[in-house]
């Protein structure tokens, strides 16, 4: 059984809405994003549907405590945190749509 997690932050096609976010199944999580599964969510409303940041966690616990640390810092944290991993703002989707 898995007890994983992961935190990841997804952006609009401009980049200036960020969310972020915590989930179990990261596949499963950044799919319903992208086909606007919760037609009222933050999300669906501000088209943010580009993975542009994640970071997994042996538990679910510490994904949302670092979820938590994440959304109390500034935007400019933010943007850091997301430049240090993936500075081209590439949709990371590709790679997590493949995982086995």
């Amino acid at each position: 059984m898995h007890y994983g997690g992961y935190v990841y932050i997804l952006c609009n096609k401009n980049r200036n809405v960020l969310y972020t976010g915590v989930s179990s199944d990261l596949r499963k999580r950044i799919y319903e994003h992208k086909h606007h599964h919760y037609s009222t969510a933050f999300t669906s409303k501000y088209n943010c549907t580009i993975l542009v940041y994640y970071c997994s966690f042996e538990r679910i616990e510490m994904a949302i405590k670092e979820e938590k640390r994440i959304k109390s810092g500034s935007r400019q944290q933010k943007i850091d945190l997301i430049n240090a991993m993936n500075p081209d703002w590439e949709d990371l989707w590709v790679t997590v749509q493949n995982w086995d």
